[in-house]
């Protein structure tokens, strides 16, 4: 009988830096929430290509990745199924708007954060504004080892 392999999902999380802040999107489906824009990497897609398509597609921006923040994988990040995510930061001009599986759009600060936050976004995004104002990324992300 052959073994069945069950491997996390890949996604991809874009935190997108404009004018004001940064971009998070209200979900149409469940779990249902603020998040950053993000989604599944498709077969054959690089994540940083999957990167730049999901911000696209969720939020109507063109995005430049300039950093990768760190690669989240705790197998409960997500309730419907295992997966890990990479986050990039990016930079983007204009206004988003929401498209494809997001509600709406909008532009927060690290004081204006809209609740509930979906998935492990809370978290990410505690630790993008910790990097942000300075503390080392060693110490930000020590507590992940």
């Amino acid at each position: 009988m052959a073994e069945t392999y069950r491997n996390p999902l890949p996604t991809v999380d874009i935190i997108i830096e404009v004018k004001g802040g940064i971009v998070l999107i209200e979900r149409k489906n469940p779990p249902h929430g603020w998040a950053i824009p993000g989604g599944f990497v498709d077969y054959g897609e690089s994540v940083e290509a999957c990167a730049v398509r999901e911000a696209r597609e969720e939020t109507g921006l063109n995005v430049r990745l300039k950093d990768l923040l760190y690669v989240y994988s705790r197998p409960d990040r997500d309730p419907r199924h295992h997966t890990l995510t990479t986050v990039f930061i990016a930079t983007a001009d204009g206004t988003p708007v929401a498209a494809d599986d997001a509600q709406s759009a909008g532009v927060f600060s690290a004081q204006t954060l809209p609740l509930p936050l979906a998935f492990d976004h809370a978290d990410i995004l505690a630790d993008y504004f910790k990097c942000q104002d300075g503390v080392d990324r060693k110490t930000v992300f020590q507590h992940y080892f």
